[in-house]
């Protein structure tokens, strides 16, 4: 619920979106790095009454050259869209990373793309920012042939906080060791898992504690566990945040292989299939564990959900 206008390839963006300032970029989480750019993006949009319009790629690159990763995404595209238009972009190009752009050469994405698809008048990105086949483009020939083509650019050096670069790896990093408040701290928001709510076994019915089986998709799985969660769905058209514990993992106890993202929201009764749910993670509770039994799971299942309400409640 961005509201702003996406677009899917240069050829598509309409006249209104031209001569734009154009911060560019992955954007995998619009962290607190990215929101530096951006604002200098909106700064330099605000001076000369110009509008904001992200560029970035879908699928991400990485996802497009290494064929066989694993899930490692902060954002989905619909979340990342969400995130710049909170931080002032107005609209997105989210450029089609295809074999055919794949192939464009450095000279012809700034000619093709900034140039004649955008108008660009001025381009913001970060020190370390490549473009075109084999990366063969880079700040300094962005700069050049920025002057020579008429639009300014900004290159934004490294954000740091306390010595360290805010990096979506580092971010990967803390969530993969479960430490989301400082993944949060990292992004500058909290984390969030965004989801069609999934038809699974309702074995949570079963012993009293009815869950939501969010697909995580291309999503970064972080440490298995448990969270507190809060959890939003979509209600006439907002989203309502309700408190909630989380468990990610494989269900040993079951015998279980596949991974489930569950999410128990805390006082509520309704049915949610079918509907996305967004889920900003909290606090690690605990790692993933195997029970000796039903018994043992029920009891601490009602520990988990006590001590969520306590960390929920602290904030």
């Amino acid at each position: 619920m961005s509201g702003i206008p996406v677009f899917e390839d240069w050829l598509d963006v309409t006249v209104p979106w031209h001569g734009a300032v154009v911060p560019l970029g992955n954007f995998d989480g619009v962290h607190r790095g990215h929101q530096v750019l951006i604002g200098q993006a909106a700064e330099a949009a605000k001076a000369l009454d110009a509008p904001v319009v992200a560029l970035t790629f879908e699928p991400h690159p990485r996802t497009f050259f290494v064929k066989d990763t694993a899930p490692f995404r902060l954002t989905s595209p619909k979340a990342k869209t969400r995130l710049l238009a909170r931080f002032g972009v107005q609209a997105v190009l989210a450029q089609r990373f295809d074999p055919d752009f794949a192939a464009v050469a450095a000279e012809d994405f700034v000619d093709g793309i900034l140039v004649a698809g955008l108008r660009a008048r001025h381009v913001v990105c970060g020190y370390d920012f490549t473009f075109g086949a084999r990366r063969s483009g880079n700040v300094d020939m962005l700069q050049r042939l920025g002057a020579d083509r008429g639009f300014a650019v900004t290159v934004v050096p490294p954000v740091m906080r306390e010595g360290e670069i805010y990096s979506s790896t580092r971010i990967r990093e803390a969530l993969r060791a479960g430490m989301v408040r400082e993944a949060a701290d990292l992004l500058g928001h909290p984390w969030e898992i965004e989801g069609s709510v999934e038809q699974g076994d309702q074995r949570g019915r079963t012993i009293g504690f009815p869950t939501a089986n969010v697909a995580l998709t291309e999503y970064l799985r972080p440490r298995f566990g448990v969270y507190a969660v809060r959890a939003a769905i979509e209600e006439n058209g907002a989203w309502v945040w309700r408190d909630g514990v989380a468990n990610l993992g494989r269900r040993p106890t079951f015998g279980k292989l596949q991974e489930n993202f569950e999410v128990h929201v805390l006082d509520f009764t309704g049915d949610l299939y079918g509907r996305t749910m967004r889920v900003a993670l909290v606090d690690f509770v605990r790692p993933e564990m195997k029970f000796a039994g039903l018994d043992a799971l029920k009891a601490q299942i009602a520990a988990d959900r006590n001590a969520a309400r306590e960390i929920l409640r602290a904030g």
